[in-house]
Parts: structure tokens; C-alpha cells; sequence
């Protein structure tokens, strides 16, 4: 896949030193951005550290991308996050001794926002309030999260994100909650994803992303033929609305291809469906990308059982493509078709299925794992709040359905039968 890019970086219009860094490595597909913090140039040393030492980990481990890339079977996609996680910590520890052995570095740290592209597939590992967004068919992403005090206050719900300037917090929203170097070790976020033809990358850190507060600035700009010009336009888009801080910003762009076209479509559908689904429809981008990557695809053919009822599994079904025939006791239930989904209280429990499900011709379905269900409420602390609420949702909506229908099953069973005495007053007036 072709790969354009350009970077650029600005002292701003209001500071005398640029403390920012930014690197891409076109043989590694590798880039990173990062913006240092610290009086007497520390931040400038953290951030220049930063990008050199996870550039040389990632090249050291050229092997572990190599591999991958061949589709080696003993190399999968959380071993190269684990090298990208390896590479962040193996700076930070860079930088915090650095900072041990010259008294007025002393607290010097960077955020670090990195990007690594391999084959169809793209790697993500961040720290602080640099960010990466994601252009793909015209909508913008935002897949790195900041760490910063004001964002774990809009998170929390205590500030709302158009309130930061009005608010008493005005004054700390440059402060993190995480930075690479401070400490000798840090909590790195990673996250992968499938990279389709024509989607565009934009890392930056805050001294931009403060004047993008709506994806409308950032749309016609990445639009922009140019990817030099995209880059140049965002530099002056920040000094124009007052460069309060250092300005970096890398634009990558990955090259539109027909013969791709089916798997974008395939990707799209995907995140269709698991969007419409209730127990996922509180997730935003990034997390659904992170339940997509935890599923994989079975194709079923015409007649072919998928679950059968009395028996155990661990697996959520949701059709992709064709339809789905469920039927209990050899009793006709109804049809499920794309979109629709079974078998989700396998995620919380061992209980007997309660019905079968065969394809009604051939069907596509996508499949959750209970253990890779697990694997994400464990991780992913936010993430599962969200999708634990959902599914209580879910189960109270279905049991206040089952006191319904039990209510008017009683209220049923308690009409005294009068059958008998209708018929008797039929035949006395026919009688009559």
C-alpha cells in the first residue's frame, strides 16, 4: 500500500524555544510526535530522547514486524504492540535516568504519540495529550485518548468539554495525568486496527489540536491534494489563532486502491453492525475497534447448524451477511438476517442454549468469544462500564417483556370459562 506523509513544526507565536519533536522513519513506516515538558530546555531534551530511543527499539526489533508482515504464525498483532509498549517504556527509562544525572532536568518529561504502519494493519502506542486522528471516508477519529486532568474531568462528568475556557480549570489544561520520562516507567495505551486504502492519519500535539475543536476544521484541510500543503495549512491554521504553544503535526496518507474495495466494504459492515447492536451502542470508534479486533468471521453454509438447543457454548453470533433459522423443540421461531444477533447470554454464563440456529442458505456471521469478552471488560475499565450498563439494559428490558406476557397469561388463566353457558343460551333461543 502507498504511504505519502510530510511533518512539520512551529515554535508557535508565543514561546522563544520549540520544545516539540517529531520523527518518520520511511523504512519502518514508523511516526512519532512528541512534546516535551520541563524549564531549561529539559522538555526539548525529553522529547528529542523520546523519538530517537523508540525509533532505535522498534528498528532493533525489525524481526518482530518482519515476521508479522509475512503472516508467521509465531508472530501475532499483540506482539507488536507489545514491542511498541516496550519501545515507549524503554525511552521513558532513557529519559528519567538522564534526568537522575543532571539536577536541573530533574521532572523533565514528554508525551509520546507514535503511529506504525504494517502491511493492512496499523499500531497505535500513546501517552499524554499529543493526539492521533483517523480521516476515513470523510469522518474523522480521534483513536489515542488524553491523559490530561481536564479530560478525566469531562470523562468523569464533573466539566463539560465546550466549558474548559469558562471554567476554574482554565489555567491547568495543559496539565497530563501521564507523561513518558517523569517516572521511570508509565502506563502506555496501544490499541490496532485494520488500515483500508485512502484513510489519512494527522498526529499532532496540543500547540494544534487546541484550535481543532470541531471535525470540520480538520476535514477540508486533510482534503487538501497535497500532503505538504495539508501540513503547512495546519501550522498556519494555529499560528493564525494565536500559537499559544509549539505547533507538530505529521500527515500520513495511505493511497486509494479499487482492488481493496471489498475489504473496506467487509471492515465498514463490521462496525456497522456491532454499532447497531445493543450492548455495544454506547462505544465510540476506538472502542468498537477494539471489540471488532477481539471477533472473527465463519462462514456457514446452507442447512449447517450453528448452535444446537440443550447444549453449552461460548459464543455471541452476529450476521454479517445471508440469514439465520432458529427454531426450539423442531418448531419454527423466526428468521434473523444482517445486523440481527444470538447466543449473547453465552458471554455471561454456561446455560443451555435455548434454541437451535442453522443457515437458511449461506451465511457470513461474526463471532465473540466469552474469554476475548473477557479479556476486554479486564482491560478496558471505561469501556466495560459501558458495556456492562448496556447488557443490564438489555436484561431488564427482556424481563419486564417476560412479567408482561406472564401478567396476561394469569390474567387469562383467571377468565372464568363460559363457554358452556353461551352454548346453553344458544339453545334455548333456538329452541324458543
Amino acid at each position: 500500500m502507498q504511504v505519502e506523509f510530510w511533518a512539520g513544526t512551529d515554535q508557535g507565536q508565543q514561546r522563544d524555544h520549540n520544545e516539540d519533536n517529531y520523527l518518520v522513519d520511511k523504512n519502518l513506516n514508523l511516526f512519532v510526535v512528541a512534546d516535551g515538558m520541563g524549564g531549561h530546555a529539559a522538555g526539548e531534551v525529553a522529547s528529542s530522547l523520546c523519538v530517537r530511543r523508540v525509533r532505535d527499539s522498534v528498528s532493533e526489533n525489525r524481526d518482530i514486524i518482519d515476521k508479522f508482515s509475512k503472516h508467521t504464525n509465531d508472530v501475532g498483532r499483540a506482539d507488536v504492540l507489545r514491542m511498541l509498549e516496550h519501545a515507549v517504556q524503554s525511552a521513558c527509562s532513557a529519559i528519567y535516568d538522564r534526568a537522575q544525572h543532571q539536577p536541573d532536568k530533574r521532572g523533565m518529561g514528554t508525551t509520546c504519540s507514535l503511529l506504525l504502519l504494517v502491511g493492512e494493519r496499523g499500531f497505535i502506542a500513546h501517552v499524554g495529550d499529543s493526539r492521533i486522528y483517523l480521516m476515513r471516508q470523510k469522518q474523522i477519529h480521534q483513536i489515542s485518548e488524553d491523559h490530561s486532568l481536564v479530560n478525566e474531568l469531562v470523562r468523569r462528568g464533573k466539566l463539560q468539554a465546550g466549558q474548559i475556557e469558562s471554567s476554574p480549570y482554565r489555567d491547568l489544561k495543559n496539565a497530563v495525568t501521564r507523561a513518558v520520562g517523569v517516572y521511570q516507567s508509565v502506563e502506555v495505551d496501544t490499541l490496532d486496527f485494520d488500515v483500508l486504502p485512502g484513510d489519512q492519519f494527522l498526529l499532532c500535539t496540543d500547540g494544534l489540536h487546541h484550535y481543532l475543536p470541531t471535525d470540520d476544521k480538520i476535514i477540508p484541510i486533510l482534503s487538501t491534494e497535497d500532503v505538504k500543503e495539508s501540513t503547512n495549512r495546519f501550522v498556519t491554521l494555529a499560528n493564525d489563532g494565536g500559537g499559544h504553544d509549539n505547533i507538530t503535526c505529521v500527515v500520513v496518507r495511505l493511497g486509494e486502491s479499487e482492488e481493496a474495495d471489498q475489504r473496506t466494504k467487509e471492515v465498514s459492515l463490521k462496525l456497522e453492525v456491532l454499532k447497531g447492536m445493543p450492548i455495544f451502542r454506547y462505544l465510540d470508534y476506538k472502542e468498537l475497534v477494539r471489540v471488532m479486533n477481539s471477533t472473527q468471521v465463519r462462514d456457514f453454509q446452507d442447512q449447517e447448524l450453528i448452535i444446537k438447543e440443550g447444549t453449552t457454548g461460548d459464543e455471541m453470533f452476529i450476521i454479517l451477511d445471508g440469514q439465520v433459522r432458529l427454531q426450539k423443540d423442531d418448531a419454527f421461531i423466526t428468521y434473523l438476517s444482517r445486523g440481527d444477533h444470538f447466543g449473547e447470554m453465552a458471554l455471561v454464563d454456561s446455560s443451555p442454549r435455548s434454541a437451535s440456529a442453522s443457515a437458511e442458505g449461506s451465511a457470513r456471521l461474526l463471532v465473540l468469544m466469552r474469554n476475548e469478552f473477557y479479556q476486554i471488560i479486564r482491560a478496558q475499565s471505561q469501556l466495560s462500564v459501558k458495556i456492562l450498563w448496556s447488557l443490564v439494559q438489555v436484561l431488564a428490558k427482556r424481563l419486564r417483556k417476560t412479567t408482561a406476557d406472564l401478567s396476561g397469561a394469569r390474567q387469562e388463566a383467571s377468565i372464568p370459562d363460559l363457554t358452556e353457558d353461551i352454548l346453553f343460551e344458544d339453545t334455548l333461543i333456538t329452541n324458543h
